[in-house]
């Protein structure tokens, strides 16, 4: 037993001995290797990957680096797909540019990311307003046939809906006793002088029988052939008052029917109402008379047009829309009442004071009827009243320069809240990030009322994919786009024209008007917070001024966005600064439609290109320039826009017909 534990040991050591011996000559091999390496690296036989990529960087190459649009995963060295979103990963080859608030594209790139870009313009922009509507009944064409005395149906004559009728066809013959008497008292009065002389201080007998036979429904036609024939019947026509269509029959042959029971109820449907419900703030943008164009559900492929007739002045408290009533002609009767349409209004882009329709342009209106329009004015041939000029609705007699906003296509902004961004191509391949201001959004277009000039290029499709590259390398971007620096926009834009000036005590008031503007002005110039007092007088005095009858309509409403802007104004000093421009914009319009004796000698208009936000206008009827915007800071920052006096008004128009 014990030779056998003696072979077994030996048997294991020499097994381990081989086992160690093996794993050691595959240590010393491996090690003889690397020094061998390092070697033929420090004798230069072998370059190091360090060295390599060095060789690389120092004859201007660099690593590509592959990166998701939608940022889910870290840039990496190889193409495919993100794990995350399965997008696509882009070639990211641009590099930053020194100032800090760029980037560079190569052109290979560009078309990689496909990057498009388009230039801002300057355009007078339109939207479009849609909504739906139903086709109704003009109620100022409809009629109803009653019965004037009790009786019975003997015939009727349109026995069925939808009978087409002229004025004056027969539409049911009735026979009523009462009637029979009426005429029998009007034939005796014809015949019987001396009751006649009785009753002449009443206008005789005659014609007060004739009276009571117009009221029992007899035409002035059917009595003249009475007074012919002087034979009284107890039947009578019913006639109807109106050309139409029958769309309601009440009663059959032989029905009888007591007075004032409808028997038919007829419609011209050569005109009818289009119904719209509208936003309240889409329906502030529409006027009386304005073109609306419809498409019909029932009616494929045309388009039929009217004119606004009517704009509720209340808000449905149910749905929260205005109702707007159009007027459209149907002289083909193709438009049916009950049937749906679907809207189209086309307004300015912005709210404008005056709007160009070469249509409305100099021409006058009716009242109730918009359809009716004349070169001159006149009464209306169907309700009788005074046609009104059309410059009183806000259609320019020429077209209105000045009303041009700064617009690029949607896809050129990306926006974060309450903050949007634009990236500039300022040269081929540079990207600047920029900071903007939007105003309204139409279906293709934004309006860019800051911190873009007009024929300045911005990145289309893949500027997302800039904005990417911005944030990697640790510049703006939309996710921090405080850093972005901010363009300020041009000076507000004032119509040339010459202000209805009063030399009146409404005069003296319009300029105290504008003196409280100027407290409110120097106390923010001398970085004070102006006083309450100040700022209810002038809403008071606003209001005021808003209801004075001399005052037109359209000036009303520049006073009307001064009161609401002026009631915005409170709080810090920052906050009294930042919506003082509202003030201003709405009190420079004012000035330029209206004036009192004192500021029109003396009025100018200021423009600050530094406050944020793209700029600050302000008014200064004398002394040195005051920025309100800024105060002790940059209290003399800024530019003279134009000189709003009279005087020079008046110099600035005959330099323009001159030109002309």
């Amino acid at each position: 037993m014990d030779q056998i534990r003696d072979d077994s040991f030996r048997f294991i050591m020499v097994s381990l001995f081989h086992s160690l011996g093996k794993g050691l000559i595959v240590f010393a091999i491996g090690v003889s290797l690397i020094f061998s390496i390092g070697v033929a690296q420090r004798s230069g036989w072998l370059a190091s990957e360090s060295g390599i990529q060095q060789a690389s960087g120092e004859s201007g190459a660099t690593a590509s680096r592959y990166i998701c649009p939608m940022m889910c995963t870290p840039p990496t060295s190889k193409p495919g797909r993100c794990p995350v979103c399965a997008m696509e990963l882009v070639l990211a080859t641009s590099s930053a540019s020194n100032d800090g608030i760029s980037i560079t594209v190569d052109a290979h790139a560009r078309r990689v990311a496909g990057i498009t870009t388009a230039v801002a313009r300057s355009e007078e922009l339109q939207r479009t307003i849609r909504t739906v509507g139903t086709i109704e009944f003009d109620e100022s064409r409809l009629s109803t046939i009653a019965a004037h005395a009790d009786g019975r149906i003997e015939k009727l004559f349109a026995n069925y809906m939808g009978v087409e009728v002229a004025k004056g066809d027969n539409l049911a013959l009735v026979y009523s006793p009462q009637i029979y008497t009426a005429q029998a008292e009007y034939i005796a009065g014809l015949e019987n002088t001396i009751l006649d002389s009785v009753v002449a201080d009443q206008g005789g007998l005659a014609e007060l029988a004739k009276e009571k036979l117009i009221e029992f429904g007899m035409t002035e036609l059917q009595i003249q052939e009475l007074s012919k024939s002087r034979k009284a019947s107890s039947r009578i026509q019913l006639k109807s008052p109106q050309l139409g269509t029958v769309i309601e029959k009440n009663a059959v042959e032989g029905d009888y029917v007591k007075a004032g029971a409808p028997i038919f109820k007829v419609a011209d449907l050569s005109t009818v109402w289009l119904i719209l419900d509208l936003f309240p703030d889409d329906a502030a943008l529409v006027r009386f008379g304005q073109i609306v164009q419809a498409e019909i559900q029932s009616i494929k492929d045309e388009v039929f047009t009217g004119r606004v007739a009517f704009i509720s002045p209340t808000v449905n408290p149910r749905t929260k829309t205005v109702r707007v009533r159009v007027e459209v002609l149907n002289l083909d009767g193709e438009l049916r009442p009950g049937d749906f349409a679907t809207a189209k209004i086309t307004v300015p882009a912005i709210p404008l004071d005056e709007v160009y329709d070469p249509e409305l342009a100099g021409k006058f209106i009716s009242p109730m009827h918009p359809q009716l329009i004349r070169d001159t004015a006149g009464s209306c041939p169907l309700c009788g009243m005074d046609l009104i000029p059309t410059s009183d609705l806000g259609f320019a007699n020429q077209p209105v320069p000045g009303q041009e906003v700064i617009t690029v296509p949607r896809d050129a902004l990306l926006i974060a809240g309450s903050h949007a961004v634009v990236y500039v191509e300022t040269e081929p391949g540079r990207f600047e990030i920029r900071q903007v201001s939007v105003g309204v959004l139409t279906e293709q277009k934004a309006v860019v009322t800051g911190g873009l000039a007009a024929g300045e290029t911005v990145a289309l499709n893949g500027n997302f994919l800039i904005d990417s590259q911005m944030q990697l390398i640790g510049n703006p971007s939309l996710i921090d786009p405080e850093r972005a620096p901010i363009f300020s926009s041009e000076p507000l834009a004032l119509l040339v024209k010459e202000p209805t000036l009063f030399q009146n005590q409404l005069g003296e008031r319009i300029d105290h008007i504008y003196q409280l503007y100027f407290e409110l002005q120097v106390a923010l110039s001398e970085d004070r917070v102006p006083s309450a007092t100040t700022q209810n007088t002038l809403i008071s005095e606003l209001m005021d001024l808003e209801s004075n009858a001399e005052i037109s309509q359209i000036t009303k409403g520049l006073i009307a966005r001064a009161r609401s802007a002026t009631a915005s104004l409170g709080g810090t000093i920052e906050d009294w600064r930042s919506k003082f421009r509202h003030v201003s914009h709405a009190l420079l319009r004012v000035a330029a439609d209206i004036r009192g004796p004192a500021t029109s000698l003396k009025l100018v208009h200021y423009h600050c290109t530094m406050v944020p936000g793209n700029g600050g206008d302000w008014m200064q009827s004398e002394g040195k320039k005051q920025n309100p915007y800024w105060g002790s800071k940059m209290l003399r920052c800024g530019d003279l826009v134009r000189d709003l006096s009279i005087d020079a008004i008046e110099k600035e128009l005959a330099v323009g017909e001159v030109e002309q």
